[in-house]
């Protein structure tokens, strides 16, 4: 597993422009910068009302529709029948569909009954009963026409749900912990700092032209991907001034994966969105601008150094200095959130297992009315694409009638530890199918290695980028076209071993090894990852050693 962060520290070269506002550099140095420095794409909203609503998709510029369209929600999707050899060679304008994937945010993964009527309605009429839960407690639809979106809109906004900037180059969607607020092992629910940030800063014309996307996660409770984001808080107890968060900054994955680091100060609850807000205007002025491939905010937290960037963050954006803090205690095990769990309240909630997060309109509507019938009127999305129903008294009738509309509280370990990206099915950037190859793997894993004693998490992906978190999974899949046996291209994989972020005590952050020539085609999948279960439950030294474990100390003509 390797443990060093990327992209490294590198002596940046003083006579080039980086794009940064801060030292003056507000020459636009590429298209998407000229396109946001032209007009907030935040406005674009009202010429999808009043204009392209009216008109149809031909009546869009190509500035909106395939620049500002991203600020609220909007992407084309994929023309069917071009195959993943075609991704890199064609323009955007042959790959895309006259339909959109709309991603409605759902901050902190926090649903009612109303909303999630109003979800399923919408998919139901508008998106052909499409409904994807995401790794970033979004709901993703698809085959939208922009006919429909001032129609979805006004739903959406009626039971206070919005697609403002859940993509684009600004604060995406605010991961929470889905149990905020009702777990017995919190301390401290984050939720009022989720919210005040959302409230305060999302649509903010002032932070709606960032470098690039800007992803972060408030949570006391170490079940979200925190060292996967660009800005993040974890719960902390500090010995003199109690409960609070620890700041972490610089995390992200993508083709130059990089894992976050702590500042080592410490947070109290009521000054997260104070430092939020600081850190996101930071990053906006002296975020990389020049290149759309280095101008994450890790980039510069890589050249500066968590020690010159808390330093800036305290003395140009704070005016104060922070508090500084202890790392937080991380539990034995990583939270686990499918089955039944008993609240604080001595209720319980249930977390389910949708294959892959994949879901219907219908199915939504279905988990209303079962939630409903049983006294339940929360709903929770996590950051893993499952499901929660807060607030059970009798848990198990519930668990027999979710199961009863594909919703499995007790799942394997395949069902419950696979996620894949939305991949070539829709996705103008992917090179093979993710989903449903997905599907189809946890059911025949479930029927290969049925009883076997395995936890193992896999990631399928569809392109280099990452969505589904390649590089921190047991088994991680990067989507790309192998040579068969045959000599032919096929879809395939790039394989990584043994990633994993340090979610319990005895983890340890670290991206997955890539073995030498350890590629499979699409077809070999099941095989590929059942000898590795087998070869790990085999050789691992005791129950207590993990798959990531495991990885590190094999030979690599072991895992070939």
């Amino acid at each position: 597993m390797a443990t060093g962060p990327a992209p490294k520290r590198r002596t940046p070269d003083k006579a080039r422009d980086e794009g940064q506002w801060a030292l003056g550099g507000r020459t636009a140095l590429n298209d998407n910068e000229r396109m946001k420095q032209a007009e907030d794409p935040l406005r674009v909203r009202e010429r999808i009302e009043n204009v392209y609503a009216q008109r149809g998709f031909d009546a869009i510029d190509p500035d909106d529709l395939h620049g500002r369209f991203r600020w609220w929600g909007l992407y084309t999707q994929r023309r069917p029948g071009i195959d993943g050899g075609r991704t890199a060679l064609l323009a955007p304008e042959e790959l895309e569909d006259s339909y959109f994937m709309l991603r409605v945010r759902c901050d902190g993964g926090a649903l009612d009954l109303r909303r999630l009527r109003a979800i399923a309605e919408i998919s139901t009429r508008f998106a052909r009963g499409t409904a994807d839960i995401t790794d970033r407690q979004n709901i993703q639809m698809h085959w939208v026409r922009i006919e429909d979106v001032p129609e979805i809109w006004r739903r959406l906004e009626a039971v206070g749900l919005s697609t403002t900037e859940a993509c684009g180059d600004c604060p995406r969607v605010v991961l929470g912990s889905p149990v905020a607020g009702v777990s017995a092992d919190e301390v401290l629910d984050a939720t009022p700092a989720v919210r005040e940030i959302v409230d305060r800063y999302v649509g903010d014309p002032s932070l709606s032209n960032l470098p690039r996307k800007f992803k972060s996660s408030v949570s006391w409770l170490a079940d979200l991907p925190y060292q996967a984001n660009d800005i993040s808080f974890l719960g902390v107890e500090h010995p003199l001034h109690g409960p609070g968060f620890d700041l972490w900054v610089g995390g992200g994955l993508s083709t130059s994966p990089r894992l976050a680091e702590r500042l080592g100060a410490w947070v109290p609850l009521a000054e997260v969105p104070e430092v939020w807000v600081a850190v996101t205007r930071l990053f906006r002025d002296y975020g990389y601008r020049r290149l759309r491939n280095r101008a994450r905010l890790k980039f510069l937290v890589a050249e500066w150094g968590v020690a010159r960037l808390r330093q800036v963050l305290e003395t140009e954006y704070l005016h104060r200095p922070l508090l500084d803090g202890p790392p937080p205690r991380l539990p034995a095990a990583p939270v686990e959130h499918t089955g039944v769990h008993r609240q604080r309240d001595g209720r319980h909630y249930v977390g389910v297992a949708p294959v892959v997060g994949r879901v219907s309109g219908k199915q939504l509507a279905a988990l209303a009315e079962t939630a409903e019938a049983h006294g339940c009127g929360r709903i929770r999305l996590t950051a893993y694409q499952k499901l929660l129903v807060l607030d059970a008294v009798d848990p198990e009738p519930l668990v027999k009638d979710l199961r009863g509309i594909g919703l499995e509280a007790e799942p394997s370990a395949w069902r419950r530890s696979t996620m894949a990206c939305t991949g070539i099915e829709y996705c103008k950037l992917a090179i093979v199918e993710t989903k449903a190859r997905a599907a189809g793997l946890v059911e025949e894993l479930e029927r290969r290695l049925h009883g076997l004693d395995v936890e193992m998490s896999i990631t399928l992906n569809g392109c280099p980028n990452a969505c589904a978190r390649t590089q921190i999974a047991d088994i991680g899949l990067k989507g790309q076209l192998v040579t068969d046996a045959d000599g032919r291209q096929v879809e395939g994989f790039q394989v990584h071993l043994g990633g994993e972020l340090a979610m319990a005590a005895d983890r340890t952050a670290g991206f997955g090894r890539k073995p030498r020539g350890l590629k499979v085609t699409a077809a070999e999948l099941p095989d590929l990852v059942e000898r590795l279960a087998r070869q790990y439950l085999a050789g691992r030294s005791g129950p207590g050693e993990t798959f990531a474990r495991w990885v590190t100390r094999v030979d690599e003509e072991e895992l070939r």
